[in-house]
């Protein structure tokens, strides 16, 4: 198991949050305080247990706060359709939420007989951002499978579930290597995946719920390890949001992904780490 609390270090982000927190067009305010006691720049204590589904190639319970998310990764020989003859495999992805992860029960949606667009939204963003960092053709005609089903939600499940899905697929793609499956592994860089936001004019890393629920700017973003950008969602959700603006949120994310980049590092063997270098 692998732990992160507060940050080890201060980046040149945190100055930059600083600066536009100090003050309002009203003027100087009092230093923000948020409910878990976080500064603005920091991420919730993270943990990644691999390996917590003994049956699947690969998985892992990856814990953000309160959200925790269970990750698997299946390999399955063959493609969809339209890859048939292509020599290139897929990776794609499927999200679920348990009844009680939610503070009132939200109904099963095989029940309910169809899925909502939340959760279609957030398996294609699983699916795409995971395919972004696999050598597609390094992995043959095969299928990976990524099931990320939330048994705990306060805010932040799709960007847990990536940085999660990331660890369980690469532990997967490391257990083909092994058997002689595959000759190397068939990955282009790991990715991972944080929360950003303003609320009440502050930027803030890594929403919690009760900061997601009154954001008047919402953002989700997607990195690799190698500072590039996979997916960046992003909504003004009370008011809108200056360039400016957009810049220090993409650089608060960007130190944060840099985090949990770290982390997933450490999950890993040995010969991953050394392919990512």
């Amino acid at each position: 198991m692998i732990c992160d609390g507060q940050p080890d270090e201060l980046t040149r982000f945190s100055s930059v949050v600083k600066l536009f927190n100090a003050k309002n067009p009203a003027g100087r305010r009092e230093p923000l305080l948020r409910s878990d006691g976080r500064a603005p720049h920091d991420l919730r204590p993270v943990k990644i247990t691999p390996d917590f589904i003994r049956s699947a190639e690969g998985s892992v319970l990856i814990e953000l706060g309160r959200t925790r998310v269970i990750a698997t990764a299946s390999v399955e020989d063959g493609v969809p359709s339209f890859l048939k003859g292509s020599g290139k495999g897929w990776v794609t992805g499927e999200y679920g939420m348990l009844p009680r992860s939610t503070e009132e029960r939200t109904p099963r949606e095989s029940v309910r007989g169809r899925q909502s667009g939340r959760t279609l939204e957030i398996q294609r963003m699983i699916g795409r951002t995971l395919r972004a960092a696999t050598d597609l053709k390094g992995l043959g005609e095969r299928t990976v499978w990524i099931d990320c089903d939330v048994i705990e939600a306060d805010g932040g499940t799709r960007t847990a579930s990536v940085t999660g899905a990331f660890v369980a697929l690469a532990l997967a793609l490391e257990r083909l290597v092994a058997a002689g499956i595959l000759r190397s592994l068939p990955l282009i860089d790991s990715v991972a995946a944080t929360s950003v936001g303003i609320i009440d004019d502050d930027l803030l890393l890594d929403l919690a719920y009760d900061e997601d629920s009154r954001a008047q700017v919402d953002m989700n973003v997607v990195m690799t390890a190698g500072g590039k950008f996979v997916e960046v969602q992003a909504s003004a959700e009370a008011r809108p949001y200056t360039s400016r603006e957009l810049e220090q949120l993409l650089d608060l994310a960007a130190s944060g992904i840099r985090r949990l980049a770290r982390i997933q590092h450490e999950v890993l063997p040995a010969s991953f780490r050394s392919h990512a270098r």
